[in-house]
């Protein structure tokens, strides 16, 4: 099972959503793991996930732990570049994790695609070479 990291800033939260619902046919198995608020908007829309707190009230900081601990496999961070924030060192320091630990990182739609695309043509090939 997969745990994959969702989080959408305000304005990017919407094409989320619309993300996530085009590709309802790879998250049976996959545990959707999403900051507060993105969480909240995520499940408003039928979408469900594991809650962590708010970015702000330390989300990003139980992310970057759980990516120490290897309980992460992707992150999926929509950001909007026009936002910075209190916090942005949280931000930075989960964005410097995903690149030590070698967590796939996507931080656009376009890359995001890529990721899952990857994600499961490695299944995939994994459940090929099993036979």
């Amino acid at each position: 099972m997969k745990n994959i990291v969702v989080i959408a800033h305000d304005a990017k939260k919407a094409e989320l959503v619309q993300f996530l619902q085009e590709r309802q046919d790879w998250t049976p198995g996959v545990n959707l793991i999403a900051t507060g608020r993105t969480a909240e908007f995520l499940e408003s829309q039928g979408i469900k996930c594991r809650h962590l707190s708010q970015g702000q009230a330390g989300g990003y900081i139980q992310i970057t732990d759980m990516i120490d601990r290897g309980e992460v496999d992707i992150v999926i961070f929509l950001r909007d570049h026009k936002v910075v924030q209190q916090h942005h060192e949280d931000i930075r320091n989960l964005l410097e994790t995903c690149n030590v630990r070698n967590i796939p990182l996507a931080t656009n739609y376009a890359s995001a695609e890529l990721l899952i695309i990857g994600l499961i043509r490695k299944e995939a090939s994994e459940r090929m070479q099993k036979k």
